[in-house]
């Protein structure tokens, strides 16, 4: 009898540390967050016009829900991420483009999903407001205009206009 009741209690034993490690991990809780609570900041190898705040998940490293903000023109060059992609508009206008030229305006409520390493920019034509979620850890590459990787620093560097050239006054 002493066995069969050890062996029990070796078994809720097991079944208590597993229950214990998912509920460390936080697999099935409820996760309920209000704008109040969120704390936006810029994002990594993000253009300095967008700021972000997680959602869910932590996003180095796996899924993740993160709550855009944009500014008017702000654009996300030409880009890909190794996780697939949705992009739930919430406020403004902006437009998605394809690394083949396409590109499909997204408006208030509108959807996007981008698949896995498929290539592609965003810019908000007004502010925007935008929901993003990945099926694994966030990460950016950047490509230039033949497909190849770029560096963040060369895709976010912007153009300085020119100076004037000073006129001689006689």
């Amino acid at each position: 009898m002493k066995r069969y009741a050890c062996r029990f209690v070796l078994l809720v034993a097991a079944v208590g540390l597993v229950a214990l490690c998912a509920w460390a991990q936080g697999a099935d809780e409820t996760h309920i967050a209000n704008s109040g609570q969120l704390k936006f900041g810029p994002g990594p190898n993000l253009p300095s016009c967008l700021t972000m705040a997680v959602e869910h998940g932590d996003p180095s490293k796996g899924a993740f829900t993160l709550l855009l903000k944009f500014t008017s023109g702000c654009r996300v060059p030409m880009h890909w991420h190794t996780s697939a992609e949705e992009l739930i508009l919430v406020s403004g206008s902006g437009k998605m483009q394809m690394q083949d030229g396409t590109s499909s305006t997204v408006d208030r409520g509108g959807f996007a999903y981008i698949p896995s390493k498929h290539p592609h920019a965003f810019t908000c034509a007004t502010a925007c407001t935008a929901f993003l979620s990945g099926d694994a850890a966030f990460d950016i590459h950047y490509v230039d205009k033949s497909g190849n990787e770029i560096p963040a620093e060369q895709a976010l560097s912007v153009s300085k206009p020119k100076p004037a050239a000073k006129k001689n006054v006689m």
